[in-house]
């Protein structure tokens, strides 16, 4: 499988985050979808064709640490790769104590997503 066909879903209630980041994936080689809530990723078909979840930690409505335990709850496996503007590394670590494949401080190195990616989907 090429990274292409590979989807992965962003979900951030940043405008700009979400605009600039399917080019970075792009750059990467890989497809994106993105979703301003985790209430319209909830509603849509996100879900079950995304690959992997890059997921803002504080957004308005439900959070992404709320968003990783309705996946949990509903036994939706999906990888998620956390990105947050708030430099907390026990919140880091809780979150990979969840689940989470990274967790990224904003902002974040081309390299550092790139590398995240690549553990959340196994490429080389």
């Amino acid at each position: 499988m090429t990274n292409s066909q590979l989807l992965v879903s962003i979900v951030d209630d940043d405008e700009s985050v979400r605009e600039s980041l399917p080019d970075l994936l792009k750059e990467f080689g890989f497809a994106s979808q993105t979703f301003c809530s985790a209430e319209e990723f909830l509603a849509s078909d996100g879900m079950s064709q995304g690959k992997c979840l890059i997921l803002d930690v504080a957004m308005s409505g439900m959070s992404g640490p709320e968003l990783q335990k309705e996946l949990n709850r509903r036994k939706i496996k999906i990888p998620i790769i956390f990105v947050t503007a708030r430099r907390d590394e026990a919140l880091r670590s809780h979150l990979i104590d969840e689940g989470a494949i990274a967790c990224l401080f904003k902002p974040f190195s081309d390299a550092a997503m790139l590398e995240a990616l690549n553990s959340a989907l196994h490429v080389d």
